[in-house]
């Protein structure tokens, strides 16, 4: 017999209990934080228009009415702190939480499976033969009669738990992660291809969720047969690595190891929920970083056909309901005026007129909504670049500040930032047609923002005005955008 089998039969090292409780920790932020991500918009489908009543599951009794106008952010449904992170409705914390979460996650995944190669312990996870199929089932069979198999099926593990394993680790993680990816409106953007390996957006979003379920069957199971099956074994190897040890000390260091996570899980919620700034800052400063570094280069290579258009597109966000507003609608917007200001050699103020004299840019593309729902649209109007080089962007420019004609109850303006580099992709455009037709007033007329490899809250719609500046802390709460200000959410949304 190779001697790497042998050793895997012996014992845990250290390396590998230790990975298995920072796993513990991480997988249980990633559930619970998932599903407060899923509360915001708790409908799942297999088909990327999400229309109302398409969903193959749902986890709201909320009805969408017909008689009057129906916004995404009314689908959002409050989450517990029991079972969601941080809970209630707090999309853009929970966000913050799972991107941080993950990458530890994988990490940690990274080195146990690098780990498991490097030291033959391998041999754990990694059938050898198919006839452990047939042992597995007549395993199974064993546990469906509610007896345990004799302890010589065990090297370490029955053959039930070996097929398990190896799929928790080789197929489910990799999966969720995999699936994860095609989420991202900068992935789905630059790569459109992606997404439909597994169907569309929306079905990976599904196996996502599919994967989530199956986690969490697979933890309590699995602890079920910890508990049950040749306990003082079982407890011995996880903590201490081999079962001539202490008994007594291996429950006392799992127990306290378990109180720990609880613990934990708990101080999570209660302190997020009373630091919500904080948190975003420490937890957002991290995320932000790591999609600057892989994402923001990443430039949308879109282009639908019109068959893939879709019938349904949920709106987000309500038309403003000044009196301003309303005597431009009224008017046709035939005196609306984009004002676009700041760090330009030539302030400048643009009619409807003015832009659509300006070199037409025309787009299919698929918007990402940050609660998870999706719709392709054709979009017609002018590059955001050929703004700017036409009022003549300063050297010095970093960020550009739209704002918004819509308003909230307080009279706050509805803006949002992005930086020079992601305004002169060449699909971040200034829409004034939909599908063909004006704008509609739900999706922004008269004109609003596309940028196409980042969530839809950043696409500021019912445009005012553009203002190029250097840093964005003077603008509303400083924190780079109406929702980052208000709702928590991360300034960079290519996630």
């Amino acid at each position: 017999m190779d001697i790497s089998v042998i050793l895997a039969a012996v014992s845990f090292p250290a390396w590998l209990r230790i990975t298995h409780f920072i796993n513990i920790l991480f997988i249980g932020l990633l559930m619970r934080s998932g599903i407060q991500i899923l509360a915001a918009h708790p409908r799942l489908y297999w088909n990327i228009a999400c229309k109302p009543g398409s969903e193959w599951l749902r986890f709201t009794k909320k009805k969408v009415p017909r008689d009057k106008l129906w916004t995404s952010m009314d689908e959002e449904v409050k989450a517990s702190p029991l079972l969601a992170l941080p809970g209630g409705e707090n999309l853009g914390l929970g966000r913050h939480w799972h991107f941080f979460s993950v990458t530890f996650w994988l990490l940690n995944g990274l080195i146990y499976v690098i780990l498991l190669f490097a030291t033959g312990e391998w041999s754990r996870l990694i059938p050898t033969s198919w006839d452990i199929i047939p042992r597995a089932i007549h395993t199974m069979g064993t546990y469906l009669t509610f007896h345990i198999p004799p302890k010589g099926d065990f090297q370490p593990y029955d053959p039930l738990q070996q097929l398990a394993y190896a799929a928790i680790v080789f197929l489910v993680a990799p999966l969720s992660l995999l699936t994860g990816a095609a989420m991202s409106p900068a992935i789905e953007g630059r790569f459109p291809w992606y997404p439909r390996l597994f169907g569309n957006r929306q079905v990976a979003r599904s196996l996502h969720f599919i994967m989530l379920v199956i986690f969490v069957l697979f933890t309590i199971v699995h602890t079920l047969l910890v508990l049950v099956v040749y306990f003082d074994d079982n407890i011995r190897h996880i903590v201490l690595g081999t079962t001539q040890s202490s008994l007594g000390l291996a429950i006392a260091i799992a127990v306290v190891a378990l109180a720990f996570v609880l613990l934990f899980y708990a101080w999570a919620s209660w302190f997020t929920l009373r630091h919500k700034r904080g948190v975003q800052h420490t937890l957002g400063h991290f995320v932000d970083r790591l999609q600057k570094l892989f994402l923001r280069r990443v430039t949308s290579a879109q282009d639908y056909s019109r068959a893939d258009l879709t019938p349904y597109f949920w709106v987000n966000g309500r038309p403003p309901d000044t009196e301003e507003y309303k005597q431009l609608l009224e008017e046709g917007f035939k005196d609306w005026r984009l004002e676009v200001k700041g760090m330009v050699a030539n302030p400048m103020h643009f009619s409807l007129d003015d832009l659509k004299r300006m070199p037409v840019t025309k787009q299919r593309t698929l918007h990402n909504c940050i609660q998870g729902w999706t719709g392709v649209a054709e979009w017609k109007g002018v590059c955001v670049s050929e703004i700017l080089a036409t009022c003549g962007a300063l050297p010095d420019v970093k960020y550009l500040v739209f704002t918004s004609l819509e308003e909230d109850s307080m009279g706050r303006p509805y803006y949002e930032v992005i930086d020079i580099e992601l305004a002169c992709h060449p699909q971040t455009i200034l829409a004034y047609e939909m599908n063909g037709k004006p704008l509609p007033i739900p999706h922004g007329a008269p004109l609003r923002l596309r940028v196409e490899t980042t969530l839809g809250f950043k696409m500021v719609k019912y445009l005012r005005s553009i203002e190029l500046v250097q840093s964005y802390r003077p603008f509303g709460n400083g924190q780079g955008g109406y929702r980052e200000d208000v709702r928590y959410y991360g300034i960079d949304a290519e996630i």
